[in-house]
């Protein structure tokens, strides 16, 4: 059992059709860890939100597509909070259980030990299952990252979904993307409102099913034109 300091911490998950994986992702988060694990269930067809429910998890439902949309669903319900019990720090995880939950005490440690603000779990960095990731979700991480370091100064290996932040600097983020844009959105935002942002490896394994995504060609082109749209859009803006 790992010592950490006394902070709130709530993990965000967005779940799409994930019912054979979602309560393994609840079950491995280190519940001495964190207060609540809220997964947003985004308009599933097979069981995810009872699994999610019978797993220990809160569950809230996200009628609207999009993989941003079930994320501003889960900030939706913190924000419906007592101000008084808004968390310290929010984690946000996928609910094909790629990542591993455990992994969770060194993605929130630089937040606890080195007052950063945005923590993200590099898969770049760690040790990837073989097929965990897909020739083009390699190449895009890498195109992404690297045009964020042209033309924000600002560096990043991976654009992964497993990332920790303090609650008080996502709100500042004013996070608006509805679909895969959301996780480049966030980095781009952070490097613009220069917050204090790291990396930490973290390992990657074959996700359970078929990813939404990188499973299908269009998937695959859709999320990497949605990335690159954000970046420039983001820029345009500065």
């Amino acid at each position: 059992m790992r010592i950490m300091p006394q902070k709130i911490i709530d993990v965000i998950i967005p779940a799409y059709n994930e019912e054979r994986s979602i309560a393994n992702v609840v079950n491995d988060i280190p519940k001495n860890l964190v207060r609540k694990i809220i997964v947003c269930n985004n308009n599933s067809s097979d069981n995810t939100k009872n699994v999610a429910l019978q797993a220990g998890a809160i569950v809230v439902d996200q009628a609207l597509p999009g993989y941003g949309n079930a994320c501003l669903k889960g900030l939706e319900y913190l924000a419906g909070l007592p101000s008084e019990l808004a968390p310290d720090i929010v984690v946000f995880i996928d609910g094909d259980y790629s990542d591993y939950p455990h992994e969770m005490f060194d993605l929130v440690k630089p937040i606890l030990e080195d007052d950063i603000d945005l923590v993200i779990g590099s898969r770049a960095l760690g040790k990837k299952e073989k097929h965990s990731m897909t020739g083009p979700q390699i190449f895009g991480n890498w195109l992404a990252t690297n045009l964020i370091r042209l033309i924000y100064k600002h560096n990043f290996t991976d654009l992964g979904p497993f990332r920790a932040i303090k609650y008080n600097s996502l709100l500042m983020l004013k996070m608006a993307d509805k679909n895969f844009g959301w996780t480049v959105e966030m980095q781009v935002k952070a490097a613009k409102l220069k917050l204090k942002t790291t990396e930490v490896a973290v390992n990657y394994r074959k996700r359970i099913g078929v990813s939404k995504v990188s499973g299908t060609i269009k998937g695959s082109i859709s999320a990497g034109y949605k990335i690159l749209l954000t970046i420039f859009k983001l820029w345009f803006k500065s």
